[in-house]
């Protein structure tokens, strides 16, 4: 059971993090034009299933609180301000996403409200990770730190690369979904972005190489975790790829095993523990009767219906967006 609820965990964080992050991209990406139809078919582009995608979010914090209850009070308690504020800045993006649209006087509030909501969600998520690589100071799983102790100057640069990332690979879906000018501004910016993302992971690299945090030292040790940024290498190929050929779903798919190479290097650089490096998965773990009655529940039915839904809005919704035929 302790298994299953630390893969549940990983797959709903990662599903989150690929799902969320492009229609989050996109809400960043959204400040950069002036176009009121360009707007037009970036909100299109994720308008069937931006709201699906947040579901993940939800299922992330319901295994965290029924399975790992530890480690949920003791994020809670140590980022209890950033988590404030990306659930404000998505509430506040999702209000302004549905205004827009029946709004006409006060369409440019709603407008920077979506650009904020997103870029303040992404910046949270980031420099949260960021934090969480430095170290969790604790005392048995009770929080010992200080409530701005989040916040530092590799947190920060966390929390810009992931910005950074979420609008590549929201660039990426837009050029997978629609057409025209808008594709055409998309595959512009892909490779801008690109750089940026590569810049930040080598300082990343290089910075946590200078201020020796621990989690580098498992990597001289299990040298074998350098294939997770080799498989991050192809990502990168498939992007570069694609954006030359203009073939319309590489840029996207190469973005998303980009991430899934970064998510892939965190977990497996932190195994086996789940607060590095101080409470492992097992210690976290809730009593096996409070798993197993979670599996009956959740594990059974919620799981594999919301991927099933996701899936079958995915595929509802292929195809690209035309002009006069927007969800709206």
């Amino acid at each position: 059971m302790i298994d299953f609820w630390a893969a549940a965990l990983a797959l709903t964080l990662l599903l989150y993090v690929l799902l969320d992050g492009f229609d989050l991209g996109i809400g960043i990406l959204f400040g950069l034009t002036r176009s009121e139809s360009h707007k037009h078919e970036m909100v299109s582009a994720i308008s069937p299933i931006w709201d699906g995608n947040e579901t993940w979010l939800v299922l992330t914090g319901t295994i965290l609180f029924g399975a790992f209850p530890v480690v949920y009070s003791l994020l809670l308690s140590a980022y209890y301000i950033p988590i404030f504020l990306m659930l404000g800045a998505l509430i506040f993006r999702g209000v302004a996403f549905e205004f827009r649209e029946r709004s006409t006087r006060l369409r440019w509030l709603w407008d920077s409200g979506f650009v904020a909501g997103s870029l303040v969600a992404a910046f949270v998520q980031g420099a949260t990770v960021g934090a969480l690589v430095g170290g969790l100071p604790n005392d048995h799983g009770r929080f010992t730190g200080h409530m701005f102790g989040w916040l530092s100057p590799f947190s920060i640069l966390c929390g810009i690369g992931l910005c950074i990332g979420y609008a590549l690979i929201g660039a990426g879906w837009l050029v997978k979904k629609t057409e025209g000018e808008t594709r055409a501004v998309a595959y512009r910016q892909i490779p801008r972005l690109l750089l940026g993302l590569l810049a930040f992971l080598a300082i990343a690299f290089v910075y946590s190489l200078i201020e020796n945090l621990p989690v580098m030292a498992r990597w001289f040790d299990r040298p074998v975790l350098f294939v997770f940024p080799l498989f991050g290498f192809l990502g990168v190929v498939a992007i570069c790829y694609g954006t030359r050929t203009k073939k319309d779903s590489l840029p996207f798919a190469g973005a998303v095993i980009l991430f899934m190479s970064a998510f892939g290097t965190l977990a497996v650089s932190f195994l086996p523990y789940m607060v590095p490096f101080s409470l492992t998965i097992k210690q976290a773990a809730a009593p096996a009767s409070a798993l197993s009655f979670m599996f009956w529940g959740a594990g059974v039915f919620v799981l594999p219906l919301t991927l099933a839904y996701t899936v079958l809005v995915y595929h509802l919704f292929k195809g690209k967006v035309r002009r006069g035929q927007e969800y709206h």
